[in-house]
């Protein structure tokens, strides 16, 4: 194969698909190239005088810093934001190419475990929260006395409970009782509370933390019940009578959570969260546009998607907001965007602080580049819905949730809004998994899954060297996404990924 891709014959870059030395020839762009690039790296196809916009993918992705010379290695050194940025304006073209779902005329099927209230899991936990970090500890311990590794006869009565996990956080107290902060906090423990892949749900707390459990239950709405119980280690007498207590509870609904059998139903109970971490240059043109296919073929069986990280679309919100179902839709969207670059601008930061290290070791120079081949997981359906952070998702087919680019944050917002299993993309290996929800992860390159297999369920470096197509290995996916929900286990689940990347959102002061 070449040793290049082009993405777009407008392109003022091709990336390269294998480590050129300087002076290779490139016959198909007429070129040869200048120093050592990197696979996944980018090389000019023409000169670039300093300021001039760069495109990839036909979409600018910065504007070079110097002067730069064709075959050379276009990257961090010679390309930027730069002051020509704040001229940038995107198209937003409000809804020019939004078209209605072709829904499929035979839905596909999964066996999921439908609950009382009619909702469908793709899992069966059950879970312990706390409403604070001073109780993370005594949740843990719980926990822990079911663990099937070191106490087998725990849960060897209860075959249909795939674990019991706590879900333990470094908030809940030093912060302001009311507020945005609190808030978001409220609102992603209820999320998580109400989860349906939870079927049982302890809440622990202190005693004497900002986030009262008490005030929790008010403003979320939330009762007391015999799968949802709270309690709090100053009330109860300590920690070891608090664990105590715990495990009796948990005993006490595990015969309740052990009665469910999986059946077939409809597609349409699928929420998918949509997550990115640790990309690389080719993220954009394999793992990432793949996973769109899946997307619209979970969208066309009258599923839904939830594409988030709004730091990682920053640049590139043109394209979603060129696909709203709506102009409210769409002032949404770019309404979170404004908010982004002001919480930005008061932490001292900025927009391009975004990529990493890793993703500009992996060849994205940019947060335009990376925003652009983000965006590439939500597919081509339109645009339904924008949601704040954590807020339930309601509609049916591809949305939007506003929430930070930090990966754990992101999913814990996908999952609090009701997403029941994840698709997890990464060009430079991640190890990732969101109890309750499983995490399905996707290579971008060869070489990742090569080294690092253990933690990677697809393949999609296949595009990349191997010839083949992203509708096919977008059908590939949708079908591991079936297969997951009705119950096949992830590699995160097999390593019991999924406790400690619960990481609700930290917004406004620490007191």
């Amino acid at each position: 194969m070449e040793p290049i891709i082009r993405l777009h014959p407008q392109d003022d870059v091709v990336i390269a698909r294998q480590q050129l030395i300087s002076g290779t020839k490139i016959a198909t762009e007429n070129l040869t190239t200048r120093g050592l690039i990197p696979p996944g790296h980018k090389v000019a196809t023409r000169k670039i005088s300093k300021g001039e916009p760069v495109r990839r993918y036909n979409q600018i992705i910065g504007f070079a810093t110097t002067d730069i010379e064709q075959g050379a290695h276009v990257h961090v050194h010679n390309l930027g934001m730069g002051a020509e940025a704040g001229a940038f304006t995107r198209d937003y073209a409000i809804g020019v190419d939004a078209r209605p779902t072709e829904y499929a005329k035979t839905p596909r099927t999964f066996k999921g475990i439908i609950r009382a209230d009619g909702r469908v899991a793709t899992r069966n936990y059950l879970g312990i929260l706390t409403s604070v970090n001073c109780s993370a500890t005594a949740a843990r311990a719980i926990a822990s006395h079911f663990d099937r590794e070191t106490h087998p006869e725990a849960l060897a009565a209860f075959p249909n409970v795939d674990g019991v996990v706590a879900l333990t956080m470094g908030s809940g107290c030093g912060m302001g009782s009311t507020g945005e902060g609190m808030d978001v906090l409220r609102r992603t423990l209820s999320g998580y509370t109400r989860h349906v892949n939870f079927c049982g749900v302890l809440m622990v707390g202190l005693g004497c933390e900002t986030n009262q459990i008490t005030d929790l239950l008010t403003a979320e709405k939330l009762s007391e019940n015999p799968l949802f119980q709270t309690f709090n280690i100053q009330e109860t007498g300590g920690t070891k009578k608090t664990v105590q207590k715990g495990i009796a509870l948990i005993n006490a609904m595990l015969p309740h959570a052990n009665q469910i059998t999986r059946t077939d139903v409809p597609v349409s109970h699928l929420t998918l969260g949509l997550q990115c971490g640790g990309s690389d240059g080719y993220s954009g043109i394999s793992a990432n546009p793949a996973l769109g296919v899946a997307v619209d073929m979970l969208v066309q069986n009258g599923g839904t998607a939830i594409l988030s990280e709004t730091p990682e679309i920053y640049g590139a919100e043109h394209l979603l907001t060129r696909r709203a179902a709506s102009t409210a839709v769409a002032e949404k969207l770019i309404q979170r965007i404004h908010w982004w670059e002001d919480y930005c601008a008061r932490n001292q930061g900025e927009m391009n602080n975004n990529p990493s290290a890793g993703n500009k070791a992996g060849g994205l120079t940019t947060i335009l580049e990376k925003s652009l081949g983000a965006v590439a997981k939500g597919g081509t359906m339109r645009l339904e819905a924008v949601y704040e952070y954590s807020e339930p998702v309601t509609a049916k087919g591809f949305v939007y949730m506003d929430t930070p680019g930090y990966d754990p944050v992101s999913a814990t917002g996908q999952v609090a809004g009701g997403a029941n299993l994840i698709c997890f993309t990464t060009g430079r290996g991640s190890a990732y998994g969101c109890a309750p929800s499983p995490s399905i992860k996707l290579s971008t390159n060869n070489a990742l899954w090569q080294r690092q297999s253990e933690d990677i369920d697809i393949n999609c470096g296949e595009i990349v060297d191997d010839g083949m197509s992203i509708q096919q290995k977008g059908a590939e996916i949708f079908e591991r996404i079936i297969q997951v929900a009705s119950g096949e286990r992830t590699k995160s689940e097999v390593h019991g990924y999924g406790q400690n990347e619960f990481v609700p959102w930290q917004i406004g002061a620490v007191m």
